[in-house]
């Protein structure tokens, strides 16, 4: 379960008045976005939960978010591993059960450009699956995350990263994607979010195959 003690400030000042809610605003755009573009009409927001973690390096190159499925492929909520099987510890939000995981890391990811920023949201979401099953999307071929080529597969985002922008979203919505993270630190006193553990897999049997 998640409750209000797992969200903390990044770098909180002396003095915070009105924190930055970095994952709200987040989920605001990203359930703005899946509700203008055919190509994410099946994400129910209210089923990913949007997180943030603290990038380790003060670097601007690196991981920049990263989408966790909370079911294995086809939906199904076990695997085979080495001859064992193993599920995912479960994670519910007001007795919802969540589907996905999204997760932005700070500060790196807000020092981006605004569209470098912006394509990196829809890249993300377009990983989940168009069954919205808790799977990813998987592309034919070997490379079944980002097909072929990643460049290609981000050059697709920046077309949908304008398609979106055209559609008249509100801007509300976006501005605080045009900051970088100290400038929404020093303007609101603070940068906070929500934080929640990777969950973990849990064996179901200790036997092992033959």
């Amino acid at each position: 379960m998640i409750d209000d003690r797992e969200r903390k400030l990044v770098m909180p000042d002396h003095q915070p008045t009105r924190p930055f809610d970095f994952t709200y605003a987040m989920l605001r755009l990203c359930d703005d976005v899946t509700c203008r573009l055919d190509e994410f009409l099946h994400i129910d927001m209210s089923r990913v939960l949007v997180t943030f973690a603290q990038a380790r390096r003060k670097v601007l190159h690196g991981l920049q978010a990263k989408l966790t499925p909370m079911r294995f492929e086809g939906g199904a909520l076990t695997t085979l591993r080495h001859g064992r099987t193993w599920t995912v510890q479960r994670l519910y939000q007001d007795d919802r059960e969540m589907l996905y995981i999204l997760t932005f890391y700070l500060p790196r990811f807000l020092d981006q450009t605004f569209q470098e920023k912006m394509i990196t949201v829809l890249h993300e979401l377009y990983h989940i699956s168009p069954r919205f099953d808790g799977d990813i999307r998987r592309m034919e071929g070997r490379y079944h995350v980002h097909s072929h080529s990643q460049r290609e597969y981000d050059r697709h985002m920046e077309v949908l990263v304008s398609q979106y922008l055209h559609s008249g979203p509100p801007e509300e919505l976006y501005d605080f994607m045009r900051s970088k993270f100290h400038t929404l630190h020093r303007r609101h006193g603070g940068v906070v979010g929500l934080q929640v553990p990777i969950p973990k897999l849990i064996p179901l049997n200790d036997s092992r195959s033959a």
